[in-house]
């Protein structure tokens, strides 16, 4: 691809985000793990790369995200930041990286910004991290808040199942979503929850509301094997796939099998 789809071709910055939801613009982010997905994502003109914990899924083969380390989130990382010029970078604080104590999420948090040279961390959980998100604010690190379904927690919730559909644990999310905002948190991320819900945040906040599986937002987040129909496996209701690599891609090496068995591959001109 030889240049951006989208006129603006700056870089985005958390101000820039804020700025849009301001303006009532709307933000698109993906997922990538790698240096050539998150070129094609980036000249696509995409507004914030998501390098998840969903890694552990979709890279490495894990039936949660819990596995996946701080090394290994920094690997992926360090590996999209090289092939991202315009897209605000935003990685993942994998399971056991933060929970711990306010100290040990500060250092990896710091550790995981100078090896990458992300934008900026993601970590999920309201006011029981507060403390440790203020401390890795303050050390001037810019922080996504994550809420909702948040799988790090796939072990005490149980199931995959829609959050907040009670009037009680709704009610704390709005809590949380607050505290981070007061917190200094540029945007948030909300996961499967009600889509009036998610509205009524979106109202309330300033900050954009990032969602996936909760309805319209100031911005929509995918898993970008979800939506590029690499994954036949995974097809909640909220996943629009707008491809069919899968068929695709086995179409593809199919031919080439064929091609090497009968000798149709290589031919004279693929020769020296």
């Amino acid at each position: 691809m030889s240049g951006y789809l989208i006129e603006d071709t700056r870089k985005v910055t958390t101000h820039r985000l804020v700025e849009m939801k301001r303006q009532g613009k709307k933000i698109a982010m993906l997922t990538a793990y790698d240096y050539t997905m998150a070129q094609i994502v980036d000249q696509a003109g995409m507004d914030v790369i998501l390098v998840g914990d969903s890694a552990s899924n979709v890279m490495a083969g894990n039936f949660t995200t819990l596995p996946i380390s701080v090394d290994q989130m920094i690997y992926h990382a360090k590996s999209v930041v090289r092939g991202t010029k315009r897209s605000l970078v935003v990685c993942d604080m994998p399971f056991g990286s933060y929970q711990v104590g306010r100290a040990e999420g500060v250092a990896n948090a710091i550790r995981i910004m100078k090896e990458s040279h992300a934008d900026a961390l993601k970590l999920e959980g309201g006011v029981e991290f507060i403390d440790t998100i203020r401390a890795i604010l303050d050390a001037g690190i810019p922080v996504m808040g994550h809420l909702g379904l948040m799988p790090q927690s796939i072990n005490k919730f149980g199931t995959y199942a829609v959050r907040a559909k009670e009037e009680a644990e709704a009610e704390k999310l709005l809590s949380d979503a607050h505290a981070l905002e007061d917190a200094g948190c540029f945007a948030l991320v909300l996961e499967k929850i009600p889509a009036d819900l998610c509205q009524r945040v979106c109202k309330e906040l300033t900050i954009p509301v990032i969602g996936i599986g909760a309805g319209p937002a100031d911005g929509q987040v995918l898993v970008i094997h979800d939506m590029l129909g690499m994954n036949k496996e995974f097809s909640p209701k909220f996943l629009r796939r707008y491809a069919d690599l899968f068929s695709v891609m086995t179409t593809a090496i199919g031919q080439y099998i064929c091609d090497v068995k009968s000798m149709d591959f290589p031919g004279e001109n693929e020769c020296y």
